[in-house]
C-alpha cells in the first residue's frame, strides 16, 4: 500500500525567510517603527500557537506598544508579499528541493500539503516552482476551520485518504503538535539544528529531525 506524504510548505517546500519572514519584519517595522531580527519572530513561533503570520505581526505589533487593527495589519502584509505580481515579497521564494528528489519520492508515495498558506497561495508557489508535481489534496487556511496545531487539516486528509500510512513534515511546533494529536508520524525540518526547535521536536515525539527535505529518502520505509 501506497503511503502519504503530507508537506507543510513555508520553510518546507520553499525557503521563505526573504518572503514571509521579510513581511513579518517590515510590517510590524511600518506600524510600530522598530525593526525586530528573525531570531525574534522565532522566538515566538517556538512558543506555539503563532502559525498564522497575520496574527502573529499583529501580535509583536501590539506587543512593542502600538494600537493596529487585524484587518489593517492582513492588508498591508498582502500589500508587500503580492505587490503588483512582479515585485511581491513572495517572488524571492526559492524551492528548496534539489533535482530528482520528488521524482524518486513520487514513485513510492502519494504527495499532499497541509500548509497555513491559503490554498491558492499555495498552488500559486507550486505551479511556480513544480508545475508536474501532483500534491492531492491540498489543504490550506481556508479549508479548515481551527488552525495548527489542531489536527483538521490533517483529519481531513487522513479521511480522503483513509487506511494508509502518512507522515507530516513540517518545521515548526505547531506543526509537530498537529501531527501528534492527528496520530500520524511527524518529521521536523530545523534549519542548522537549532537547538530549541530540536528540544521542542524531540519533546512533541518527532520520529526525525532534518536539516531539510532532501535527507527525507534516508528516514522513510523503502
Amino acid at each position: 500500500m501506497r503511503g502519504v506524504i503530507v508537506f507543510d510548505m513555508d520553510g518546507v517546500l520553499v525557503d521563505v525567510r526573504e518572503s514571509y519572514r521579510e513581511a513579518i519584519q517590515r510590517t510590524v517595522e511600518h506600524f510600530a517603527g522598530v525593526r525586530i531580527t528573525r531570531e525574534h519572530i522565532q522566538d515566538w513561533k517556538n512558543r506555539g500557537g503563532w502559525n498564522d503570520d497575520w496574527k502573529l505581526s499583529t501580535a509583536i505589533i501590539r506587543d512593542r506598544g502600538a494600537t493596529v487593527e487585524y484587518g489593517d495589519v492582513v492588508r498591508y502584509f498582502q500589500s508587500i508579499f503580492h505587490g503588483d505580481g512582479t515585485d511581491g515579497l513572495i517572488l524571492r521564494e526559492t524551492w528548496i528541493a534539489r533535482d530528482g528528489l520528488f521524482d524518486r519520492l513520487r514513485d513510492r508515495f502519494d504527495l499532499a500539503v497541509f500548509t497555513g498558506r491559503e490554498k491558492w497561495e499555495a498552488e500559486l508557489t507550486l505551479a511556480r516552482f513544480a508545475p508536474e508535481l501532483c500534491f492531492e489534496p491540498i489543504v490550506g487556511s481556508g479549508e479548515v476551520s481551527r488552525h495548527k496545531p489542531d489536527p483538521e487539516g490533517l483529519n481531513l486528509i487522513d479521511r480522503r485518504m483513509p487506511d494508509r500510512p502518512k507522515w507530516y513534515v513540517g518545521d515548526t511546533v505547531d506543526d509537530a503538535r498537529c501531527a501528534r494529536a492527528a496520530g500520524i508520524p511527524f518529521v521536523g525540518i530545523a534549519a542548522g539544528k537549532a537547538p530549541e526547535l530540536v528540544s521542542l521536536f524531540e519533546s512533541e515525539r518527532a520520529i526525525a529531525i532534518l536539516e531539510d527535505i532532501n535527507q527525507l529518502e534516508a528516514v522513510l520505509p523503502a
